[in-house]
C-alpha cells in the first residue's frame, strides 16, 4: 500500500521561501512523484514531479526558476524547496506517486496548505 504524508506548509510573506516534505511508503523506483497544487476556486495544476530511479526533473512554468523538487532515497522522502514566493502560489499543495509516471495508477497525499501574504 502506497501511503504519501506531506508536511511543511504555512504562512509566509511573498519573497520568503518554504521546504514542503513528502513522506513515502510502498513506493517503488518505478515510480514517478510529484506535487501539484489546487487554489480556491481553480483546477488543482501540475507544479513539478522528479523520477525516483535518476532524478529527472520537470516544472511547470509558473515556478520555473524559484522551485526545486528533489529526492532523498535513503529516506523515502521528496521535497519542494519553494523560493521567492508569491501571492498567487497560496494553494493546498498534494504530494502525489504515479506508477511508471503514465497517470494510470496514481495515489495522492492529503494535502499542506500554503499561504503567501502581499
Amino acid at each position: 500500500q502506497v501511503l504519501l504524508v506531506e508536511s511543511g506548509g504555512g504562512l509566509v510573506q511573498a519573497g520568503g521561501s518554504l521546504r514542503l516534505s513528502c513522506a513515502t511508503s510502498g513506493t517503488e523506483r518505478s515510480f514517478t512523484m510529484g506535487w501539484s497544487r489546487q487554489a480556491p476556486g481553480k483546477e488543482r495544476e501540475f507544479v513539478a514531479k522528479i523520477s525516483w530511479s535518476g532524478g529527472k526533473t520537470a516544472y511547470a512554468d509558473s515556478v520555473k526558476g524559484r522551485f526545486t523538487m528533489s529526492i532523498d532515497n535513503a529516506k523515502n522522502t521528496v521535497y519542494l524547496q519553494m523560493n521567492s514566493l508569491k501571492p498567487e502560489d497560496t494553494a493546498v499543495y498534494y504530494c502525489y506517486a504515479d506508477n511508471y509516471g503514465l497517470g494510470l495508477t496514481v495515489y495522492w497525499g492529503q494535502g499542506t496548505q500554503v499561504t503567501v501574504s502581499s
